[in-house]
């Protein structure tokens, strides 16, 4: 496997058909954020069960109780089984649950890698989960190892495609643009700049942005999307285009 394959953690996959797929395995951040919005959904309908039984009394403490244990280990399980593996904040952050070999995930295994979340969670905050994505190269938690399945990126309706659109419309379009760098480069940044617009096509959008953001000071202040124009815009101005 090559090493823009590893920055990339793109998965390649044979069918039995004998076709191959790439699975892009999402990252802990991104998969946080997923989480984040779940969590305030389920939040929102304990706000509403909560001020709806609290005229019950006791009885309704009994069903709120009820009613939060399925929320809490039900939500995700029934989402992930009837919505092709996803979940509103992975429909919204462009997630997707999947076994290890592509196949959407059935009953057994999002039971299973739901059920194991009390064990990501540990010690606090999903600490043993977090740990456990940055110890393996597929970002698979406890749950995932477990359930056999994996996290990746999708696009079903093809939101990167009008996201590279808005880029040009607002940005221009950076093969054809340059800019002269606001500071000088070595000739070793120079080459790390036009490395990354010459390998940017064997990543991911995701990942490109990552690495563009990391290319601080010149993406200071930028967007990870705007840091990834500024480079190829730099890159082109190297070249002398």
């Amino acid at each position: 496997m090559s090493n823009a394959l590893l920055l990339d953690t793109r998965r390649q996959i044979a069918t039995p058909e004998g076709v191959e797929i790439g699975l892009h395995i999402a990252g802990p951040v991104v998969r946080a954020q997923a989480w984040l919005l779940d969590f305030m959904i389920r939040l929102a309908i304990w706000a509403v069960l909560g001020m709806t039984l609290s005229y019950l009394g006791n009885f309704g403490f009994g069903v709120f109780l009820v009613c939060a244990f399925g929320l809490e280990w039900f939500y995700p399980v029934l989402f992930e089984v009837y919505r092709r593996g996803q979940t509103p904040g992975k429909i919204a952050c462009g997630l997707a649950v999947v076994h290890d070999d592509g196949r959407p995930v059935g009953w057994g295994a999002a039971f299973t890698r739901n059920t194991l979340r009390f064990a990501d969670f540990m010690p606090f905050l999903y600490a043993a989960g977090y740990l456990t994505c940055l110890c393996n190269a597929e970002g698979k938690r406890l749950g995932d190892l477990a359930a056999g399945t994996v996290v990746i990126h999708v696009d079903p309706q093809g939101l990167q495609a009008r996201k590279r659109k808005a880029d040009v419309a607002e940005n221009g379009d950076p093969s054809q643009a340059s800019e002269a760098p606001p500071f000088p480069l070595t000739a070793e940044e120079q080459v790390a700049v036009v490395d990354f617009s010459r390998r940017g096509r064997q990543f991911t959008e995701e990942r490109a942005e990552e690495i563009a953001a990391a290319a601080t000071p010149l993406v200071a202040n930028l967007r990870p999307d705007q840091a990834r124009l500024r480079l190829l815009r730099l890159a082109n101005y190297f070249l002398g285009r």
